[in-house]
């Protein structure tokens, strides 16, 4: 691991926001490096309120969007709520069909099915549509690309709304309304919102044509924190002001979904950390080894009842998808080996019986090994399916870009995307994405990075510190736990390895005497040899609280440590 010390903020900048605020110089540091330099900015990051939210109506095309469902909702035209499987889009569904119900009657909802119809907006979800005199469908994190869909369902006599955050292409489909803060001509001033914050974003629009406060919105801030934390979008802007008002309503009343998942948690602050790790994975296995209705229906049905037969179906996918990504996972390793492929800049790999649903998980897994762009394909019907996962700093969509020629269709994001090739082209796919990443790519990047915000004494960690670095949260891209450096370190002599198999480093740690502070490193256990008989180190860690037996103490997150 390479650490990178943050370039430090200009001095009458601190200097100004440190007198401003009466707080030190470390915080002060901290909050210019995230572009916080007034009182007014300060205000805004610790105090978020509902009222900042940008006018959704400064969004291309909402108005039109808005009056298109009015029209539907006062003439009782049947609505189709359409969605991606992933987390993102089963969470937008739910949103949009929770709040289109209070409203009218007419509502259902569609996910397509991950293996019949593949990835956004399908044939047969509109045939679907068609069937059942669906005269409009409302398509959410998913549909700025599906130019021949919409004309398809336009000769169908449906109109579409797209609510999408994905990259558009240079035209875009013939839809009644097409949101999408990445379009090159809507000026909407938040450009990273997920695709159910799009959603979000109509039905705030919806709402206050209707003459309501943004208030009577907040229930389904749960939905969208969610969305925010799985899609690992910044939570900057206005997604810091959508996830920090969604995790109240996470911790005080989420909705029955939500809360049974959690419950197995067992903490009093749920954070963007507990919905990433235990609630979207659960989220994602409905549509990874069944079907994305699962998660709909998990997150939009309000009896107790029902809600709890649908988690405990949705926890026995979540345990199968487990095994089906760990045994996959270890056969792409071992056709890494085989294939003596060690030495490239990327990796591919293939083998037709692998499971569709977890070859983005296995991606990722193989980047822990192997850190470099990585593409899993798998056979799904007449074609080759993949999931493509990049490293901090390669934008793996622009690459796959300059291999279009081999790619029948593809789309997604900077660092992770899903494409669709014909099996004779695979060999010359894998050459060009190869040459293309080996001609692109800074061979830095291929050695993960720790950023480190600041260098500091351990006698500067104190509870103060600690009050104001929790008001920093909610944490993610954009504005990440702090992480500092601390050198001439010592171990106070009981540094041990404990856990499973011994992986992690449990030690306590003291700089020129003064006072010791507790500290884990997780998955550092075979580095005991660098803090052993009290050598000195230095390590780069977050701070922290432990909790136990009822006592809360501060303690250190170690990230590496070095002699």
């Amino acid at each position: 691991m390479r650490w990178t010390l943050k370039p430090k903020p200009e001095v009458t900048k601190v200097e100004h926001l440190k007198d401003q605020l009466q707080i030190n110089d470390v915080i002060a540091a901290l909050l210019v490096q995230r572009g916080i330099e007034t009182f007014h900015d300060a205000k805004h990051f610790f105090r978020p309120n509902l009222e900042d939210l940008h006018d959704p109506f400064l969004m291309k095309d909402m108005e039109v969007a808005v009056s298109r469902i009015e029209k539907a909702i006062n003439s009782g035209e049947h609505i189709l709520v359409y969605g991606d499987y992933d987390v993102d889009g089963t969470s937008s569904v739910a949103l949009m069909s929770t709040y289109l119900t209070t409203r009218t009657r007419t509502v259902a909802t569609y996910i397509p099915d991950r293996y019949e119809e593949g990835y956004g907006v399908s044939y047969k979800g509109i045939d679907f549509a068609h069937d059942n005199d669906f005269s409009l469908i409302i398509a959410l994190d998913c549909g700025v690309k599906a130019i021949d869909k919409v004309l398809y369902a336009k000769n169908k006599g449906i109109d579409f709304i797209i609510c999408d955050h994905h990259r558009p292409a240079a035209q875009l489909p013939g839809a009644v309304a097409v949101l999408d803060p990445k379009r090159q001509d809507c000026t909407y001033p938040y450009k990273e919102l997920c695709g159910c914050g799009v959603g979000f974003k109509l039905i705030q629009a919806l709402n206050s044509k209707e003459g309501k406060s943004i208030d009577a919105l907040t229930a389904y801030l749960d939905l969208v924190v969610l969305a925010i934390g799985a899609d690992i979008v910044p939570i900057t802007g206005e997604n810091r002001v959508l996830a920090y008002f969604g995790l109240q309503v996470v911790n005080s009343n989420p909705r029955p979904g939500i809360e049974i998942i959690l419950r197995q948690a067992n903490k009093q602050n749920i954070t963007i950390t507990d919905l990433v790790f235990r609630v979207a994975p659960r989220i994602n296995a409905a549509g990874r080894m069944k079907h994305g209705n699962y998660a709909v229906t998990l997150l939009s049905e309000t009896d107790v009842i029902l809600v709890n037969e649908y988690a405990a179906e949705i926890e026995q996918f979540n345990l199968d998808r487990r095994e089906t990504d760990k045994q996959i996972t270890n056969e792409a390793l071992q056709l890494i080996k085989d294939d003596k492929e060690e030495e490239k800049m990327t990796t591919i790999v293939f083998k037709d019986t692998w499971h569709k649903g977890v070859i983005g998980i296995v991606a990722s897994r193989l980047i822990e090994t192997y850190y470099r762009p990585t593409i899993v394909f798998t056979k799904s019907g007449d074609f080759l399916a993949a999931s493509a996962r990049s490293i901090p700093g390669f934008d793996i969509y622009n690459a796959l870009e300059s291999c279009s020629e081999h790619i029948e269709q593809f789309g997604g994001h900077k660092y992770a995307a899903g494409l669709t090739i014909r099996l004779e082209n695979y060999e010359a796919f894998k050459e060009a994405f190869e040459y293309e990443v080996s001609k692109t790519i800074n061979l830095a990047y291929m050695t993960p990075e720790a950023k480190v915000d600041a260098s500091i004494d351990l006698g500067q960690i104190d509870q103060k510190l600690w009050r104001i670095l929790k008001q920093f949260a909610p944490f993610g891209p954009g504005n990440m736990s702090p992480i500092f450096m601390s050198d001439n370190l010592k171990d106070t002599g009981f540094g041990k390895c404990v856990g499973e198999d011994l992986k992690h480093l449990r030690m306590t740690l003291t700089q020129s005497g003064g006072t010791p502070i507790p500290g884990i490193g997780f998955s550092l256990g075979d580095k005991l040899n660098i803090i052993s008989n009290h050598k000195l180190f230095k390590a780069i860690y977050s701070i922290d609280e432990n909790h136990w037996q009822g006592n809360i103490t501060l303690q250190l997150k170690i990230k590496d440590i070095k002699p």
